[in-house]
């Protein structure tokens, strides 16, 4: 525990050389600065100080920051209100926007939706930093943007009793798409990534009244040209905000390997553990158990608590296997206790054992070839947009249930954490994808035209998406639903895709990695995607590849593009299955429309409107309802061919 007292004292010294520093807004402009003072990602465990908390799912060390701030709008960052961070700004001409949600569907700025270009081609001429000349460093390209809206909040809290004299934590789940943070006037840090996870130490800032949290958001900056998304482009606190307090000793991170042998029938259980611990001299004893569904014991182990700790290589016999049609799940419990029993901490987390591999370049599930029946989906809400409820993602397990779907791939971001565990328990395979897509900057016209591409090869765009593979594998490693990861979507290929792509290799041999680009860069075939991935590929040319000793299996990780009256001729994709087995199925486009539920203006009955219909120029209009329900979640009459065909193949 040495390193971690150390680790605290730096962070203290950090911190208070932090209080004298100066964010800056020129770091909207370059993508070398993507996250300051901000916390290592770490997985999404949940943790609990009793056996109450943990039976309710209710931590006493949880503290919503969610409903009403106080808000401000600027239309530029030279019209935002510099300063309001400070306790003594006069913010008596605030509104209130509630949290979280989208600025814009709370009448702010100018909804927009578009697809393959960047927003705004044609307006403001943009070209990515060093993209074009390794030393145009794009100063001023979004820190003066006239198009960079900015939103401005702020909220007070009490620390709740619970939190009071811990280490205590900020979470924010997503927001778009940069934002600077304050506590009580003294700067925290910076975060881009709109759609993962930023956490920041708010211990050194903490006073023991009221607190004063402040939060400035910008729609655009760097990032804008690596999440170029096929969806309206939004901005704001658009997923939750939490305060954690960290018990005395505490789990940091842990990584989850439940193995199974090539026998299928015994598991190899594997757990490394990070602590943290408040006092060098607090004694504490780790112990680990796993229970199967019906709670009888199969695992208890036990260790002193230490900063690092492994559980290695621990057999467990005739494991009940997890898939689609069984997602048979054990319950994993990390107890933190002090010499004398007492518990500082529980972790509890569901895992399945279940064994993927490739071999003679076929897809295998527990020996079985897997068929993908799969959908892409965006988290969406008619009426909320990319803020949607629990409810949403039990309604659209339902819907997947129904109609014979095992997979999804998270186009083309992290979805909402509960989203994960909600798959791990209702057996949805999962393509789980970075937060990438530069569509943008290679693809005009329709034109494979790659000058300015990014990420490419460019050594200043490196980092930022090795950090979002990193934040996207930390946080989402121990689902057992995920049997892929993704690299992204739409972004070419290059030397830093490749580089993502060995990062997952150095890092989890149980999953394979997918990313289609790279069958537009065949020069990076060998060092991209264990799969060979194409999108809306004809029957026939899927076929044809397959007849041509093909290295990889092959999926359609888009196809049938269900937009209007069509997904006509998907039998012809089924009867692949039967025919090769290196064709392992694929994900439908897409899940669900993105429109927008208004009332009308001449009728006053609600209507559901797409791209184009909120004076959105340039647009790609009703190209954004292409799902298998509309928005409001009412099946299109084509779910029902992807019903009778998907039965067919359901594994």
């Amino acid at each position: 525990m040495k390193h971690f007292e150390k680790w605290t004292n730096t962070l203290i010294e950090a911190s208070r050389r932090l209080n004298e520093m100066t964010p800056e807004i020129g770091w909207l402009d370059d993508p070398q600065v993507f996250r300051v003072n901000q916390l290592p990602a770490h997985s999404d465990h949940r943790f609990y100080q009793t056996d109450a908390e943990l039976t309710a799912q209710a931590s006493q060390l949880v503290q919503s920051l969610d409903g009403q701030w106080q808000f401000k709008f600027a239309q530029t960052p030279a019209e935002r209100p510099v300063g309001f961070a400070d306790p003594d700004y006069d913010r008596s001409q605030f509104d209130t926007i509630t949290v979280p949600g989208h600025i814009e569907l709370e009448n702010y700025g100018q909804i927009h939706y578009i697809n393959t270009v960047y927003p705004w081609e044609g307006k403001i001429y943009r070209r990515p930093a060093h993209a074009l000349d390794s030393k145009d460093q794009g100063t001023g390209m979004f820190s003066n943007g006239a198009d960079n809206t900015v939103g401005a909040y702020v909220t007070t809290f009490k620390l709740n009793p619970e939190l009071q004299g811990k280490r205590v934590v900020i979470q924010f789940d997503g927001v778009e798409q940069a934002m600077y943070l304050w506590l009580n006037g003294q700067f925290v840090g910076y975060a881009e990534d709109s759609f993962s996870q930023s956490e920041f130490d708010l211990t050194p800032y903490l006073t023991d009244g009221e607190n004063l949290l402040a939060v400035e958001v910008f729609k655009r900056s760097t990032a804008a040209f690596i999440e170029d998304q096929d969806f309206f482009r939004f901005s704001g606190i658009f997923r939750s905000v939490r305060l954690l307090a960290k018990p005395d000793v505490h789990v940091e991170d842990m990584t989850l390997r439940p193995n199974v042998l090539g026998d299928l029938k015994t598991g190899d259980f594997n757990l490394a553990l990070t602590l943290s611990k408040t006092e060098a001299d607090v004694d504490a004893v780790v112990k680990v158990t796993v229970a199967d569904h019906e709670d009888n014991a199969v695992l208890t182990l036990t260790k002193p608590a230490a900063e690092h700790l492994h559980f290695d290589n621990v057999s467990v016999e005739n494991v009940h296997l997890w898939d689609h049609v069984d997602p048979y799940l054990y319950h994993l419990r990390i107890e933190l206790a002090q010499v004398d029993g007492t518990t500082i901490e529980l972790v509890p987390y569901d895992f399945g054992f279940r064994r993927f591999e490739l071999k003679d370049k076929v897809m295998l599930l527990n020996g079985h070839r897997l068929v993908i029946n799969g959908v892409n989906r965006h988290e969406w809400n008619a009426k909320t947009g990319r803020c949607i409820s629990h409810a949403d993602m039990v309604a659209d397990l339902k819907t997947f249930k129904e109609n014979n779907i095992n997979a999804v791939r998270t186009c083309h971001y992290p979805d909402q954490i509960d989203w994960y565990y909600l798959c791990d328990q209702a057996g949805i395979y999962m393509m789980a994808e970075n937060n990438l897509e530069s569509h943008g900057s290679w693809q005009k016209m329709g034109a494979v035209e790659p000058s300015y591409n990014v990420p490419g090869s460019l050594p200043e765009w490196r980092e930022v998406v090795l950090d979002r593979a990193r934040s996207n594998y930390e946080t989402f490693k121990n689902h057992t639903a995920i049997l892929f990861w993704s690299l992204g979507n739409e972004s070419y290929a290059g030397d830093n895709i490749a580089a993502m792509n060995a990062f997952y290799k150095e890092h989890d041999d149980t999953r394979l990695t997918h990313y289609e680009g790279v069958c537009r860069n065949r020069a990076y075939e060998d060092q991209i995607s264990d799969v060979e991935s194409m999108m809306y590929a004809a029957p026939a040319d899927v076929a044809a590849y397959l007849e041509n000793n093909p290295k990889k299996p092959f999926i359609e990780c888009e196809y049938m593009h269900d937009m209007g009256n069509s997904l006509g001729g998907m039998k012809s994709y089924n009867d692949l299955i039967d025919k090769y087995p290196m064709y392992q199925g694929g994900f439908i486009w897409d899940f669900i429309d993105q429109a927008i539920s208004v009332k009308d203006e001449v009728t006053g009955q609600l209507v559901l409107r797409y791209g184009g219909d909120f004076d959105d120029r340039h647009s790609d209009y009703e190209f954004s309802g292409d799902g298998l329900m509309f928005a409001d979640r009412t099946p299109k009459p084509a779910l029902q061919e992807v019903k009778y065909y998907y039965a067919k193949h359901i594994n």
